[in-house]
Formats: C-alpha cells, structure tokens, sequence
C-alpha cells in the first residue's frame, strides 16, 4: 500500500482539507482533491525529508501552553501598541536582534521559526548554520540579553528535549 500512497496519513489529510476550501463533497471534488493530495505525496517522497523523532510527550504539551500563552500575551501587547500609539515618554523602537542557538535539529528549528513568526511582533529572519546563530525582528524591542533568555528558556530548551 504504501508503494502507491506513501503518506496515507498526509494524503488523507489534505484531501480533507481540500474538501474543506472548496466546501463540497461532489464527486468531482473528490476525484480533484484526491490527485491534489496523490500529487503533494509524490511530490514529498522526491524531496526525501529525514525521519522526525519525537521524545517527551510532556515537553511537548508544554511547549504547545507557552506558546498559546505567548501568543496570546503577544497578541494583547501588539494591539496596545498599535491601537494607542506609543507614549511619549516611553519611546518604542523595532530592530534585530541575533541570537546564539543550540537547537540542531532541522525539524527543531524549523517548529521554532513557526513559533516565532506566529508569535505577534516577532519575525525569524535568517538563520546561519556555519555560527548557529538566528536572527531575529522583534517589534518592541528590549535589551539583546533578554531576547536571548526568552528565546532559550522558553523555547529552545523544550526543542531540544522533544527533537534531540
């Protein structure tokens, strides 16, 4: 079975998903999202990603309630600032801030860069394997050292646990 549909799971999924946008079962719907999926998985199996390896079903559960929880503080922080513009005596300024990495997992950093980018008012902009480093837009930004402990506290750390 798999030699025909090699990701059953993921074809099964963006069939569904298909379905989904075009917002009908028809059997033409069907048939086309069924190439669609039958096309991606193909599509996967050519680029012949590495076998992720998931450890520690609790640091990932605890990863997910930081980052909701983030995500959600962001949210509310981004929306005072843009809403009530920024007081005079408190000046807000936006930059870049480089940040040193341990994590060397591609699917780690790669779970990371979603993070962050989801994360309102934060942006991963490049990464530089040769020095480990991540560069990073921040909208309000704070001394360099904090990001770094943010950064590595919050995320880096349950990274490691659940990909290296």
């Amino acid at each position: 079975m798999t030699r025909l549909l090699p990701y059953p799971l993921l074809w099964l999924a963006l069939l569904a998903m298909w379905l989904l946008l075009v917002g009908s079962v028809a059997p033409r719907s069907i048939l086309m999202g069924s190439l669609a999926a039958f096309g991606a998985c193909w599509a996967l199996v050519a680029l012949r990603p590495p076998q992720a390896r998931l450890r520690r079903p609790r640091a990932m559960a605890q990863l997910a309630w930081v980052v909701l929880v983030e995500i959600v503080r962001s949210n509310n922080a981004v929306a005072r600032i843009v809403l009530r513009g920024r007081p005079r005596d408190v000046p807000r300024q936006s930059g870049f801030v480089l940040v040193p990495l341990d994590l060397r997992d591609p699917y780690g950093l790669a779970v990371l860069g979603c993070i962050l980018t989801a994360t309102p008012g934060t942006v991963w902009v490049e990464y530089d394997s040769a020095r480990s480093t991540m560069l990073l837009h921040v909208l309000d930004l704070i001394p360099d050292d904090d990001w770094v402990r943010i950064i590595k506290d919050r995320y880096e750390i349950r990274l490691r646990e659940i990909f290296e």
